[in-house]
């Protein structure tokens, strides 16, 4: 039928050609001698078009599907048909009877009307198929920010995707020389219209189609469409785009970690690879968030051998499965153990002997390790001295700890247990050959315990959010942001030093937690509670990354300082020995006292420990 349909389009292009050149004007005898050259060509003009659109496959495609790739086609098949009728008229003129197939004339409005009413005879057809196949129901007005190839790109495969309610009502872009003007048929409006657009249009949704949005302008625009109602989602990375991966599925939500308000911190340092190629290097409770997300990004620097060690065999089991699907050069040994069974920790070292060892086990929970402090400081300092010494007997090159905030001024037993490992770490690198250093920073987004996995489950089960204070405050990084800090303190450490992150202002719980309703599209109060439950033992309003009595070296990067602490005397050394006695006898208060004696700022908060400072 197509083919059929073809060749009355281009009998009606011959004859429109023909009518064209005789102004619409023609008696019968013209056309009666016309008619009379032209009937022995007509049986070659069919010939010829059948065949040129069987040899370009012009009728293997849908009309309803036909793309830009099909009309290019379209254009070259007509071209050569246009040029072996040339082609012909030269021998029929010479060879044979001297007439021409065609007159040139005629030839060239063929050609042209013929691809052009090929071409748009197609495109009526897709236009029609795609509108008749829409759902009917009440579409959805959707903005997309960047006018861009992506949001371009994005506006289509919307448009295109029959099955969702969906209408782009325009663009939104910065180019104030865009700003009026149209894409494609759809307007651009500057951002700060965006109140009007959703006043008028109801918008339920803004897409992100920028690549490279500098995160301070991701957060301003998401924020004003949060409080306007707007959902927020964001088009996947451009290699999503290359290998066919984008749909309209793969628009995903954004997550809350683009909406710290601070740039993305990057390290990007020339030595690093070479700084772990041909190691063996232990990770330390490498199933936890940190651990394990360091174990990625050392298999990334190629290195040689990897052993992970941790006490959770389930979680360590599951890293082993993730880590089976990377096609990777590094050997991998995975190792359950407990950082304070000192004969296990022995065994380890003397089969493995590893030139780094990254520290990242650790017990964090503030409120358990409030109410279980011997086991706080057996694993925290305890299984941190195991380690560390056996990273010296054993002559590895390095010791990375992986510290907290909460150890700057600590007023639970966790944060005070990471302090004195920190202490404890550094008078070993006085001591020893291998360079001991030690990282810190604030809350890591997303990792186990966290709070935003907890407030994610708490909104799927329909609420209320539950924080301890409206005034709470935190630092906040990515899991991939902390890893390579760790990664560049191992790469620039000599020994003895605390690296720390300017990590910028800290976050508001209660803002966080009113963003992350509203990013699941609903609204805090009143689709979703969020409830104040006080303080819990131990914990801090506001927390810090620097205590007071601490200075700082700046480095190469200006995100990256180096935090000067006091030296650990001499009196202190014996002080922790006496500790970890004390608190393998099970005596928490009198493991608490010792613990204040060594760090005099520790200061316990909202904890049964407080009489201990009176």
């Amino acid at each position: 039928m197509i083919v059929v349909l073809d060749l009355l389009i281009h009998l009606f292009a011959l004859f429109f050609a023909y009518l064209i050149r005789f102004d619409l004007k023609a008696d019968f005898s013209l056309i009666a001698n016309e008619w009379a050259i032209l009937s022995k060509s007509l049986w070659f003009f069919v010939l010829i078009k059948v065949l040129i659109f069987a040899v370009f496959q012009i009728h293997q495609g849908l009309v309803r599907l036909s793309s830009t790739s099909d009309f290019k086609r379209i254009f070259i098949a007509e071209l050569i048909t246009s040029l072996i009728f040339i082609l012909g008229s030269m021998l029929r003129f010479y060879k044979l009877d001297g007439y021409f197939l065609f007159p040139n004339s005629v030839l060239l409005m063929e050609f042209i009307f013929s691809t052009a009413f090929v071409i748009s005879g197609r495109f009526i057809v897709k236009l029609l198929y795609l509108e008749y196949t829409r759902d009917k129901g009440k579409e959805e007005a959707i903005l997309i920010f960047g006018a861009g190839i992506s949001g371009q790109l994005t506006k289509r495969l919307i448009e295109k995707d029959t099955a969702n309610l969906q209408h782009v009502v325009g663009f939104l872009d910065d180019a104030s020389s865009l700003h009026g003007k149209r894409i494609e048929g759809t307007r651009v409006y500057a951002p700060n219209l965006l109140e009007k657009l959703q006043a008028k249009h109801q918008i339920s949704t803004l897409i992100i189609a920028v690549q490279n949005l500098e995160r301070s302008k991701l957060k301003e625009i998401s924020e004003q469409a949060l409080e306007l109602g707007i959902q927020i989602k964001r088009v996947p990375e451009a290699r999503a785009w290359v290998n066919g991966a984008f749909n309209v599925s793969s628009i995903k939500k954004i997550d809350i970690n683009s909406l710290l308000g601070r740039p993305v911190i990057q390290v990007e340092n020339p030595k690093m690879e070479a700084h772990f190629f041909n190691k063996t290097i232990l990770v330390t409770g490498a199933a936890g968030s940190i651990g394990s997300g360091l174990a990625a990004a050392l298999i990334e620097q190629k290195a040689t051998q990897l052993i992970l060690l941790d006490q959770a065999e389930s979680a360590l089991f599951e890293l082993e499965q993730r880590f089976q699907q990377l096609a990777t050069h590094t050997e991998i040994t995975y190792v359950i153990g407990d950082i304070y069974d000192s004969a296990r920790m022995q065994y380890l070292f003397e089969t493995y002997r590893p030139h780094m060892v990254f520290h990242a086990a650790a017990y964090k929970h503030v409120p358990l390790m409030e109410a279980n402090p011997a086991e706080a400081i057996r694993n925290n300092i305890g299984g941190t001295k195991i380690i560390a010494e056996l990273s010296a007997q054993f002559k590895a090159e390095q010791f990375i700890m992986i510290s907290t905030d909460k150890a700057v001024n600590p007023t639970n037993v966790m944060g005070a247990s990471k302090r004195i490992a920190e202490m404890l770490v550094t008078e070993l690198n006085e001591q020893y050959h291998t360079a001991y250093i030690t990282t810190r920073f604030g809350n890591v987004l997303g990792s186990n315990g966290s709070v935003i996995p907890v407030f994610e489950k708490q909104i799927a089960n329909g609420g209320p959010l539950t924080l301890t204070d409206a005034e709470i405050t935190r630092f906040f990084m990515t899991i991939p942001e902390a890893c390579q800090l760790v990664l560049e303190a191992a790469t620039m450490g000599h020994g003895g030093e605390i690296f720390v992150f300017d990590m910028g202002a800290p976050v508001k719980i209660l803002d966080l937690a009113k963003k992350m309703i509203q990013l699941s599209g609903l609204k805090p109060y009143t689709d979703i509670d969020i409830q104040i439950t006080g303080l819990r033992p131990g914990e801090k309003r506001y927390e810090e990354v620097l205590a007071n009595a601490e200075n700082t070296m700046p480095t190469y990067h200006p995100q990256i300082l180096i935090a000067n602490t006091r030296p650990v005397a001499a009196p202190q050394r014996k002080m922790i020995e006496n500790l970890l006695a004390t608190a393998a006898k099970q005596d928490n208060e009198a493991s608490v006292r010792i613990m204040k004696q060594l760090v005099p700022e520790y200061i316990s908060n909202n904890s049964l420990f407080e009489k201990l400072d009176q």
